[in-house]
């Protein structure tokens, strides 16, 4: 997907290489529960391949899925916001591989360098708005009388 949230288009190369030193390489297998609803926001990822869905719990159901992930895209804001919880699980969907930063670190790094800081933080803020909009799309489709409203 090419979007103005991945990081490659959201972050200067200055920024994006700073970010990357904090980056380890990680793989999961299809299935694999990345994280879940509740439970403290520590990592984040960026999909390499493989596709990864955001999920919501529903009791005594599966999870319903929200929205599908996949190259280049940030997997998890929440280590961003305070409480520093998941709103959301996150479960792969295919065999995938992603950059992973500890929060900590990318929060540490972020309040030593205020330039650095403010890049990332514009960045998360563009996912999260842009994951919103894209919820209030799938909310009119599903329960507005006649869709979503777009100009045809």
């Amino acid at each position: 997907m090419t979007s103005a949230t991945t990081m490659i288009t959201a972050l200067e190369p200055v920024h994006r290489e700073r970010l990357m030193r904090l980056a380890r390489e990680v793989s999961f297998d299809a299935g694999t529960r990345l994280f879940e609803e509740g439970r403290p926001a520590d990592r984040l990822w960026i999909v390499r391949s493989g596709t990864v869905a955001l999920d919501l719990h529903v009791p005594g159901r599966r999870p319903a899925v929200i929205e599908t992930l996949g190259h280049g895209e940030l997997v998890g804001w929440s280590w961003h916001f305070p409480p520093y919880t998941w709103h959301l699980g996150a479960e792969a969907m295919s065999p995938v591989r992603a950059w992973e930063f500890d929060a900590e670190a990318v929060c540490t790094t972020c309040a030593e360098d205020a330039e650095f800081g403010r890049a990332i933080a514009v960045w998360v803020g563009g996912v999260v708005a842009q994951r919103l909009h894209a919820s209030r799309i799938r909310l009119l489709d599903l329960y507005a009388p006649f869709g979503s409203g777009g100009l045809a």
